[in-house]
């Protein structure tokens, strides 16, 4: 017992003078507070492209932390629930853009005001027919249902004489005010600032209504050293001129005059270390890859030097222009560049750059016809487009009109061929991809002069990285001030491209050229069908045992699996593997071990049903003998069964292993460089698509004709 005493006595002990040392390190520390606030309120605070919390009112904070001695541990908890956190003494305090109101006055104590907020009319950024509440007579306003700004515009209706349009959110907003269906949007002032700060091409005007103003709280009698230190520090910053600095950092009014071009370029701090840029990878003469493998183009020549003179570095993917397209929105990338055309629709999701190519369609026809002159002279006959195109938008509205008939295909160098061969009379084409075509010894005239088209934008995800679209304008400002952007332009479009070195019209010479990356795009095409195929006999022998075990839950489970993978297209598996997977899992999936998963899933569903077909196929007499006899259900599976079936699923495999190879075509899509994605990159510079298209074909023919001989050899030595 005594000793038993001694040791309670002894921690006792020891737990007093840990709890001691404990609280006087914590005095002897600086003082952490507590802090909740808003999820989503920008520009006070949302996350960025990092997940980093930030705006206004958390780099208000932070920096009165810094200067008042004291740390935070901020809480992000929604608007509401860090109320009652305040209340409930679960947080020390909250800032999330709260106004001082005297009914709020009675549960919290409040800051100095740090914002005072209010609304304001905004318009579109080369209005300059609207600057006052008079100006608006006649004409249409929006604003969002139920905010001040709507009430605001109510109250005030009948005076101005305009009328109103609500909308449920901004981005309607946005929308009404760039295609006319709104002359003006009311909304909060900083929320309008915070647009204009991220690429919204409006401008606020007017004057700003009085609003309420923003404080910070804490709850009513509680930590008065928190509100005196914030009140300290925000008037410590409004003095230093800091508290300006982070205001604008996030609200700009979108009428700072930026066309003077002799203005020195201002850097922008980028935000990471290097920022993934996703492109096409066949679109000369914007990206291509020249006869070295080596892409170039006016948009990555552009993007590089904007690069460089900004200092952020870039990491190109040349992908594809769909795939570059679902990159940037499922943010494996954080840009792309691959003469998009800047729409409407496509701003509901991206955010672009200041125009940096003035785009435009053109008619051409075969060198050498001279019956083609004009539009009229197309009627009866047959013109070619691609699909999706501003081409093929101008060619059927005029149709009726012109009286001829359209045919869509999918590529240029189908464009090409279809016109070579007769199939059309004309094509239809973006003019810098004609005036490329004639550059690289396409038989192409130009009979009609060209047609003014839309503007090609660099593109981020909407929210989502505005330092790269500032670096982007800033970086294109200084190359056309300096003359470089007209260099740059004029390498491609004037001058065509930079001399291959060797004449790739034959045969010879174009396999001179390209054989490496021919070579290259056929070792990743083998790599893709071993690896999948290897991985696929594993799953596929598993889930095949499965399907004819004696076990209801196993035979259950291969026949979900083998329906799910079956039923789903190739190509939208892989869509969803290194697309949609990633957001899911919450990190990305490189591209290579997207397209072995998917390859691996798709023949590992038929692989299954190759090996339940040749254990069924083994008369069951066998199994039933050998059971009799008194082996194992498993024992006969491997001794007596499976050495039979083998016999009769080898051709099965082989099939599907030609299968597989054939099915690697399919992952271009997702940007991986096969053989296949290969030929139309060479194509894509060469414009050579039958002589490119041979070899491929013929390259396939090689090694699925060689796998098949060499699969027979080992078919004959198992039998």
């Amino acid at each position: 017992m005594k000793k038993k005493h001694f040791f309670l006595s002894f921690i006792a002990m020891m737990a007093t003078l840990v709890t001691f040392s404990i609280g006087y390190s914590t005095q002897a520390e600086e003082k952490t507070y507590t802090i909740g606030t808003d999820l989503t309120f920008a520009p006070f605070e949302f996350q960025d492209d990092t997940g980093k919390y930030t705006g206004i009112d958390i780099d208000l904070l932070n920096t009165i932390a810094e200067e008042q001695g004291f740390k935070v541990d901020l809480k992000p908890l929604g608007f509401d629930s860090a109320i009652q956190a305040v209340q409930s003494n679960q947080v020390d305090g909250m800032i999330a853009g709260m106004s001082i109101t005297d009914e709020r006055k009675k549960s919290f104590d409040f800051s100095e005001p740090y914002f005072d907020s209010g609304l304001q009319m905004a318009v579109k950024e080369n209005n300059d027919k609207i600057k006052t509440y008079t100006d608006l007579k006649g004409k249409t306003v929006a604003a969002k249902v139920g905010t001040e700004s709507a009430t605001f515009l109510e109250k005030n209706q009948e005076k101005y004489g305009y009328t109103i349009k609500n909308f449920d959110d901004a981005t309607g907003l946005y929308q009404a005010l760039q295609n006319g269906e709104a002359d003006a949007i009311f909304d909060d002032y900083p929320v309008l600032g915070y647009a204009v700060t991220n690429g919204q091409k409006i401008k606020l005007v007017g004057k700003k209504e009085t609003g309420s103003s923003y404080g910070f709280a804490v709850k009513k009698g509680k930590n008065p050293e928190l509100i005196e230190k914030f009140n300290a520090g925000l008037k410590d910053l409004k003095e230093s001129g800091k508290y300006d600095q982070i205001i604008a950092k996030y609200i700009s009014t979108g009428t700072e005059d930026s066309s003077d071009d002799n203005t020195e370029m201002k850097q922008i701090n980028p935000l990471k270390d290097s920022y993934v840029i996703a492109s096409d990878s066949t679109f000369a003469p914007f990206e291509f890859q020249n006869s070295d493998g080596e892409y170039q183009g006016i948009d990555v020549d552009l993007m590089i030097r904007i690069a460089e003179l900004q200092g952020f570095n870039i990491n190109f993917k040349f992908i594809g222009f769909s795939s570059a397209v679902q990159a940037v929105e499922s943010g494996q990338a954080d840009g792309m560049i691959a003469g998009m055309t800047i729409t409407k629709e496509r701003e509901k999701a991206f955010d672009f750059s200041d125009p940096y190519f003035k785009s435009g369609i053109q008619l051409a026809v075969k060198k050498g016809n001279d019956t083609i002159k004009s539009y009229e002279d197309l009627k009866g006959k047959t013109v070619g487009a691609k699909i999706g195109t501003e081409s093929a938008d101008f060619l059927e509205a005029n149709k009726d009109k012109y009286g001829y008939s359209i045919k869509y295909l999918d590529t240029t160098d189908a464009l090409y061929s279809a016109l070579e061969i007769g199939e059309i009379v004309a094509m239809m084409d973006d003019y810098p991809v004609i005036g490329y075509g004639i550059a690289q010894n396409q038989p192409l005239a130009t009979p009609i002069p060209r047609e003014e088209g839309g503007s090609y934008g660099f593109a981020v995800k909407k929210g989502k990285n505005p330092e790269l679209i500032e670096m982007f304008n800033e970086g294109l400002k200084e190359l056309k001030r300096t003359g470089e952007y007209d260099e740059i332009v004029g390498t491609y479009i004037k001058d065509g491209s930079v001399e291959n070195k060797v004449d790739e019209s034959t045969l010879i010479g174009m396999l001179k050229n390209n054989w490496p990356r021919l070579l290259s795009g056929l070792w990743m095409t083998i790599q893709l069908t071993l690896i999948s195929f290897i991985l696929a006999l594993i799953v596929g022998v598993l889930f095949g045992l499965f399907s004819v075990a004696p076990s209801k839950t196993l035979r259950f489970l291969a026949t979900v699996y083998v329906d799910i993978i079956r039923g789903i297209p190739l190509m939208v598996l892989a869509f969803f593997i290194y697309f949609g997977l990633p957001g899911v899992l919450g990190f990305n999936i490189p591209v290579f071990i997207a397209g072995i998963i998917t390859l691996t899933l798709n023949a590992s569903a038929y692989i299954s049903e190759i090996v339940r077909g040749g254990i069924n196929a083994v008369p069951v007499g066998q199994m039933e003998a050998s059971r009799s006899l008194g082996l194992s259900y498993n024992k006969t599976m491997r001794k007596i069964i499976l050495p039979q079936a083998i016999k009769i699923m080898i051709p099965s495999f082989v099939n599907q292993f030609v299968i597989s190879l054939k099915d690697t075509t399919i992952l271009s899509a997702i940007g991986l460089i096969e053989l296949l994605q290969t030929g139309k990159i060479i194509v894509a510079r060469n414009l050579q698509s039958t002589m490119v298209y041979f070899v491929i074909a013929l390259l396939y023919l090689i090694l699925i004709t060689a796998l098949t001989k060499l699969a027979k050899v080992l078919e004959k030595r198992v039998k």
